[in-house]
């Protein structure tokens, strides 16, 4: 017969490692070696590129003579003008913090600033999404009419939603639609109730906290922002 409780704390063990997932932002850290070579010959103006990170993938449009537009979240961009801080290759830091101020950018790297190492994949939506794609080079003028400073959000102004609307001329995530029906299936789920009691007892009880009134208070707002 299996332990009740011990059954509890794997399931509360699975619900934190899915939550991890879905928030987790893989991009280049400092000092990272880049290795990969790139046939940028292979390319066509107004491609789309996909390059797996850590939980996430991540798009851009290829522009030709090596560089990739794509919308990349930047901290810094909220703190200051220069040009020449801005520019140099968005860090995980920098990536995170601007995920949570809601900032980005739609920027244009190199092919190896954009892919950091990771092997890239050419058009690989128009099959998976099964949508018929603009001309390339229309596709391409879009991208390029958009650089610049815009508003970020996980659910509803990604990375995705930046190359589809150039690639099909209209906004969709398949990513951030994942995201959702994971968070509904972790809602849907009685036994998460039973697993956030006892994680709410043991704060109790290890820490004197009033978790019944500290977490919702921090954790709901959070993720509404998060959302909105």
């Amino acid at each position: 017969m299996k332990n009740p409780m011990l059954e509890v704390a794997s399931l509360l063990l699975e619900k934190l490692l899915l939550i991890s997932n879905l928030f987790s932002l893989g991009g280049p850290e400092e000092g990272k070696a880049k290795s990969s070579f790139y046939e940028v010959n292979s390319f066509l103006r107004g491609d789309v590129l996909e390059v797996p990170r850590t939980h996430l993938t991540h798009y851009g449009i290829y522009l030709g003579d090596n560089r990739v537009a794509h919308m990349m979240p930047d901290i810094l961009l909220a703190l200051t003008d220069d040009q020449g801080l801005t520019q140099k290759v968005v860090s995980n830091k920098r990536l995170i913090l601007g995920v949570i101020v809601k900032v980005a950018s739609i920027r244009v790297d190199t092919v190896e600033d954009f892919a950091y190492g990771a092997d890239i994949l050419v058009n690989h939506l128009d099959e998976s999404l099964q949508k018929e794609a603009l001309v390339n080079e229309e596709v391409a003028l879009r991208a390029e009419k958009l650089l610049g400073i815009t508003s970020y959000s996980l659910l509803w102004n990604n990375c995705e939603h930046f190359v589809t609307y150039c690639r099909y001329g209209t906004r969709i995530s398949p990513q951030a639609d994942k995201f959702c029906e994971n968070v509904k299936i972790i809602i849907r789920d009685q036994r998460s109730v039973l697993a956030s009691a006892v994680l709410g007892l043991a704060s109790i009880v290890c820490l004197g906290l009033a978790s019944y009134t500290t977490l919702p208070a921090i954790f709901i707002p959070f993720c509404l922002w998060m959302a909105g």
